[in-house]
């Protein structure tokens, strides 16, 4: 029988989150603050690139849209960034904490055990006060 429209999902969302957390490394705001001149890592910005551009983003951070993460990790995907997989760690952050705990999780699945996610995302970065940058340009 097919699922009515508003009807409870066999698993929400949230619970996805909760069950990526279980299996990640989250770091803090001041935690990752502490990593922003750690030439050991790298912090990826997953947000959309409307929302980089009406809010900013961690300086030094680079853009990767979460829709294309997986395939710029790949080194057998045509869309491959070696830039993303240059032995640094990975510290992913997006809005609220949720997509890249998702990121998180999917990468440590496909092999990545150098990879954590920022808890509370950009909204807990920036209600932190700490340092937001604009959006480089092109």
């Amino acid at each position: 029988m097919p699922r009515t429209p508003g009807s409870p999902l066999a698993l929400s969302a949230r619970a996805l989150v909760e069950r990526a957390e279980a299996t990640i490394e989250t770091l803090d705001a001041q935690q990752v603050q502490d990593m922003l001149d750690d030439p050991q890592v790298l912090l990826v910005d997953i947000r959309d690139v409307r929302e980089l551009e009406r809010d900013g983003m961690i300086p030094g951070a680079r853009h990767a849209p979460r829709g294309m993460l997986e395939f710029w990790i790949c080194p057998e995907s045509p869309y491959y960034k070696p830039d993303l997989d240059d032995g640094r760690k990975l510290v992913l952050y997006c809005g609220s904490g949720w997509r890249s705990a998702l990121s998180a999780a999917t990468l440590r699945e496909m092999g990545r055990d150098d990879v954590a996610h920022l808890g509370g995302g950009f909204s807990g970065w920036k209600k932190a006060g700490l340092p937001v940058v604009d959006k480089p340009q092109k």
